[in-house]
């Protein structure tokens, strides 16, 4: 087992790593920016190491920064977490040559599933259900019009290299096609350095549910169930649960044995993800590959009972897995609020600063995964994504009453966000009952009228009445005289006082 791991990451995912560290008695390693000098993952960690500028670049995308502060801390094996170098095969390898045990897949199938059409090409072999389209770059707009014409509008366009919604254009029309294979291309090349483009059948209404896999060094490959994934704003989860609610135990075998063929397929080791998409008549697709550890990770490891990051950490040091697949066995529903420093009320605009107060919330199957304190200055130059709420239960039902409880009990006073949003997912009827596909955020969220939100947002109303309250008890004091004194000098009990009185009495 691994000494010293260092984890090559930050916020909530880097103290998440560090904990499962301590669990095992093995010691933990930080790096951080100049802006993450006292984030809390540094003041977790045993070790904490400076690598460089705010800029991502200068420090946490620094693969000879990071591999240097791997040699001087004696660290024997590098977790990558999720996002930065979590997908980078270049890094995988590094760590290889320098000696260091990266806690992921190989570099070699890690390029491989790196690419969305090579990806296509391999499952394409491998017999796995493909969305219809092609499996190689677009060479030219003629190809993609011919292409298009085949499988049917609406088609979608989409980034070989690509991941979180970048270089992916949704096309109804031929006339929209040439103009919307330029953007994408332009957008694929700035955010990844490809401008590579293929072209898939848009599926119409889809739910998108990914199936998570844990496979050792030794030949043996599980799945551990599926996660909705289908509740996104702009092509970003948002929140996820487990189990999907229109999975049942047949299809969740079908989908876990593609799972399973689609790692083996890749040569794949360690934890990873295959993602699908689903249509209205629960026929699924084969999507891509997240080849490292997900955001989402909690809901699985509640319903399962499983450590996930424990089992990574066994695995890449060459344990087999402890358990079979019949061995695994879901129990019980699992839900994942992501928790962003953003504003709501205007355009979920990224909202850094000081952290003035907070008040977490507690309860019975709650789990909060976080990166932040009280008094902490949230930085402007990563990922808002502050903390994971996870709400656990006996069922779906339960478990969204549990979360209800905790986000209204939840407060990040000095910086706006996205809490409100849950609220009202949670409140949403068609969310209840469970009718989701990947276009159901974004029509919530335009049908949502922003000014209507006192009316519709039972606790905003509350915190609104007691500003009000204590608003009218605190402005005669600030005129010169007291709430409870008016201005001719004669005693009046307060109005607060008063309540308190009576409801005392009751």
């Amino acid at each position: 087992m691994f000494k010293k791991i260092l984890i090559a990451n930050r916020g909530e995912i880097a103290v998440r790593i560090i904990r499962a560290c301590h669990e095992m008695g093995i010691a933990a390693v930080a790096v951080y920016s100049d802006v993450d000098r006292t984030a809390l993952h540094v003041r977790k960690a045993d070790e904490a190491y400076p690598i460089g500028a705010p800029a991502a670049t200068e420090s946490y995308l620094n693969i000879p920064k990071i591999l240097d502060v791997a040699k001087r801390s004696g660290a024997d094996a590098i977790h990558p977490g999720y996002g930065f170098l979590s997908e980078n095969a270049k890094f995988a390898q590094a760590c290889t040559d320098a000696g260091v045990k990266f806690i992921g897949p190989t570099a070699a199938s890690m390029e491989m599933m790196g690419s969305k059409t090579r990806a296509r090409q391999t499952m394409e072999a491998a017999g796995v259900p493909l969305v219809p389209g092609t499996a190689r770059g677009l060479e030219s707009i003629e190809q993609a019009q011919q292409v298009a014409e085949r499988i049917g509008y609406p088609v979608m366009l989409k980034a070989a290299a690509g991941g979180g919604g970048k270089g992916m254009r949704l096309v109804h029309t031929p006339e929209q096609l040439k103009s919307s294979l330029e953007a994408a291309r332009s957008e694929a090349e700035r955010s990844f350095g490809d401008s590579e483009i293929y072209v898939e059948k848009a599926i119409v209404n889809p739910r998108h549910i990914e199936m998570q896999v844990l496979a050792d060094e030794h030949g043996s490959t599980v799945y551990l169930g599926e996660r909705e994934c289908s509740l996104q704003r702009r092509h970003q989860k948002v929140l996820e649960e487990s189990p999907s609610p229109v999975v049942d135990p047949d299809m969740r075998r079908r989908m876990g044995e593609v799972a399973v063929r689609v790692a083996q397929a890749a040569g794949y080791t360690n934890a990873g993800t295959v993602e699908f998409l689903v249509d209205p008549q629960k026929n699924f697709y084969f999507l891509e590959m997240n080849t490292r550890l997900q955001v989402e990770h909690p809901v699985t490891e509640l319903v399962t009972g499983l450590d996930l990051v424990h089992l990574q950490i066994r695995t890449a040091a060459g344990e087999k897995l402890p358990f079979t697949q019949d061995a695994v066995r879901l129990r019980g529903h699992a839900m994942e609020c992501r928790i962003y420093a953003e504003d709501p009320d205007n355009n979920y605009f990224p909202s850094p600063g000081k952290i003035t107060l907070l008040i977490a919330p507690t309860g019975p199957g709650i789990r909060r995964d976080t990166g932040m304190y009280e008094g902490w200055s949230v930085p402007i130059d990563y990922d808002p994504l502050l903390a994971k709420l996870i709400g656990y239960g006996e069922n779906r039902e339960q478990v969204i009453a549990r979360l209800g409880c905790a986000l209204n009990e939840y407060f990040v006073g000095g910086i706006k966000t996205n809490i409100s949003l849950f609220r009202r997912i949670l409140r949403n009827p068609d969310f209840r009952a469970a009718n989701l596909d990947t276009g159901f955020l974004d029509r919530m969220l335009k049908q949502q009228d922003v000014r209507n939100e006192l009316e519709t947002d039972p606790q905003a109303a509350h915190v609104a009445a007691i500003a009000a309250g204590m608003f009218a008890a605190l402005a005669p004091a600030a005129n010169g005289t007291s709430a409870s004194t008016p201005d001719n000098g004669s005693r009046k009990v307060s109005t607060w006082r008063k309540i308190g009185r009576d409801e005392a009495l009751r």
